[in-house]
């Protein structure tokens, strides 16, 4: 799923989209920059508008939604 997010991270042009775990949470990513993968690709990184953080593992990870335009 790292390389899910990697590769929407890194799509011309952005789609947002949302990053979906396994206890059911729900990350938007609004933006390319709202969104890091680590250098050893262990951890997904997501930035709220309002600066929360979400460090998330791989494992959990369960799907990755593109966003409509209604979201």
């Amino acid at each position: 799923m790292v390389g899910d997010v990697r590769e929407r991270l890194l799509a011309t042009p952005f789609v947002p989209f949302v990053i979906r775990t396994s206890d059911g949470r729900e990350y938007s990513v609004p933006a390319a920059d709202h969104a890091f993968i680590t250098p050893r690709r262990n951890r997904v990184i997501v930035v709220a508008d309002n600066g929360a953080t979400a460090v998330l593992g791989p494992i959990h990870i369960n799907s990755v939604i593109e966003q409509s335009n209604g979201e």
